[in-house]
């Protein structure tokens, strides 16, 4: 199993960073898609997933700033990520869409995720 996200770093609010998560080809075929954070001491949350005909959704604190996006060829996700915030600093993490107990839950594999720092 291949859930290896890159592209945190540090930024200032109002930066952009780009995240990308090359997954599993047998992850990656069969399932909805999804990223998801967690800052220390809270529970992971989802805050955009995309279907198998690229259809997306995002969480509200997100919307209208985050896009969602995959390269089948590449079997990579994307998360595209504008005018961040303070308060989106946090570990991300990609993974197949999973309910709510398991991802709150952090259960099952995660792979390392990646740091996004925003400075204010």
């Amino acid at each position: 199993v291949q859930l290896q996200a890159s592209g945190g770093g540090l930024v200032q609010a109002g930066g952009s960073l780009r995240l990308s998560c090359v997954i599993s080809r047998n992850i990656f075929d069969v399932n909805y898609l999804a990223w998801y954070r967690q800052v220390p001491g809270k529970q992971r949350e989802l805050i955009a997933s995309i279907t198998d005909h690229d259809e997306t959704n995002y969480a509200d604190s997100v919307k209208g700033r985050f896009t969602i996006s995959r390269d089948i060829a590449e079997n990579t996700l994307y998360l595209q990520m504008n005018v961040l915030k303070p308060e989106d600093t946090a570990t991300y993490y990609c993974n197949k869409l999973l309910p709510s107990a398991f991802y709150k839950g952090a259960h099952g594999f995660w792979g390392q995720g990646t740091l996004v720092t925003v400075s204010s």
